[in-house]
């Protein structure tokens, strides 16, 4: 992974400090973040150098063609055709209007580099991070000093990540070495099993310790980064937000934000749970302080997160953020910064990769 890029223009504003945290001792994902210690590489991720300062352009005119014909999930994406039969680029202008999503624009980028001093990522300039959902509140949050943490993912279904799942990974380092924040990395090893009907429970959580390597070599900081497995991890205050948000919905509405149907089976429609209080603060008592209180707390729900992801996964967020008030302790609407997918040299169709 790049090391970061941009180097300060100007004094950056001064913030509350941000507290380190590990895993706690004990907790049994403490495997993964003990990988920290014994791995000391880090990869490389380089892209083309910059020459000037570039205009925004996040949508491209070839994207905008059929968007009607293309099919976006989270588990599924398939790009448009024309009368022909020839594959056409995703209609990323269709995506964000149809979900409502805001465009990253210049205003919001000049505003990135004038609180952080840093420049950009070239991913933000280029426009392949293009939408999001309440970022400007993030940076509220960051000029004032208040804490807030990151969220990112893992769907563990090989032993290796590949190109395509670098994006993310480096992104999301290069955003905690500008904020200065704790992030956790969900291994989602419980979703690939129940959605992948050749792979069982232990190959996914074999997979998921594999690719825990290759996430702490894109050089995370091991003081501020969690990394956990949903089969190791998943109990206590964590479990607890998913039981309560898993009452909280209903299945005509996960029907309708994710297609299920009579045949779907019962693990995958509560699967979104599991993923959606993953970006609640108070699933991860034991970052916020050195003796984790023994119950939830209003005080750590109200600490927002920013989840960089795929456009793919927005539909676990809308559910989040359309239900996370009516909590026992209410949190905020999790902030959101979209890329596009990386789609295969020869097609677009069913040939992206994403967090």
């Amino acid at each position: 992974m790049s090391p970061r890029e941009a180097s300060g223009r100007g004094q950056k504003t001064p913030h509350a400090s941000r507290k380190s945290f590990t895993s706690s001792p004990g907790a049994p994902s403490r495997r993964l973040s003990l990988v920290f210690e014994s791995l000391k590489h880090t990869a490389e991720f380089t892209g083309m150098a910059d020459s000037k300062p570039e205009i925004v352009v996040p949508i491209r005119d070839a994207e905008k063609s059929a968007s009607t014909e293309q099919e976006i999930n989270p588990w599924d994406v398939h790009a448009a055709h024309d009368e022909q039969g020839n594959i056409l680029a995703f209609d990323y202008v269709a995506i964000s209007q149809k979900w409502a999503t805001k465009l990253i624009d210049n205003d919001l980028l000049e505003r990135f580099e004038r609180l952080t001093g840093h420049k950009p990522h070239r991913w933000l300039r280029r426009g392949l991070f293009f939408s999001h959902r309440d970022f400007d509140k993030i940076l509220d949050k960051y000029e004032a000093g208040e804490p807030f943490f990151m969220y990112t993912g893992r769907g563990p279904s090989s032993d290796a990540l590949h190109l395509g799942h670098t994006i993310p990974f480096s992104f999301t380092k290069w955003l905690q070495d500008v904020f200065d924040v704790p992030l956790v990395i969900m291994l989602t090893d419980d979703e690939k099993a129940l959605f992948k009907d050749n792979l069982t429970f232990e190959d996914t959580y074999k997979f998921g310790l594999q690719n825990a390597k290759d996430i702490i070599a894109c050089g995370f900081d091991p003081k501020k980064t969690f990394i956990f497995s949903d089969l190791d991890y998943v109990k206590g205050h964590m479990l607890m937000n998913v039981w309560e948000f898993a009452k909280l919905i209903t299945f005509n509405q996960v029907r309708g934000a994710f297609g299920f149907n009579e045949s779907t089976n019962i693990g995958r429609i509560m699967f979104p749970s599991v993923q959606c209080v993953a970006s609640f603060a108070t699933s991860y008592p034991e970052i916020w302080s050195d003796n984790p209180p023994a119950d939830r707390t209003k005080a750590i729900a109200k600490i927002p997160c920013l989840i960089p992801m795929a456009i793919d996964q927005d539909p676990y967020f809308r559910l989040v953020r359309d239900n996370a008030h009516r909590m026992r302790y209410p949190s905020p609407k999790p902030a959101l910064i979209h890329s596009k997918f990386l789609t295969a040299l020869q097609c677009c169709a069913n040939e992206r990769q994403r967090p």
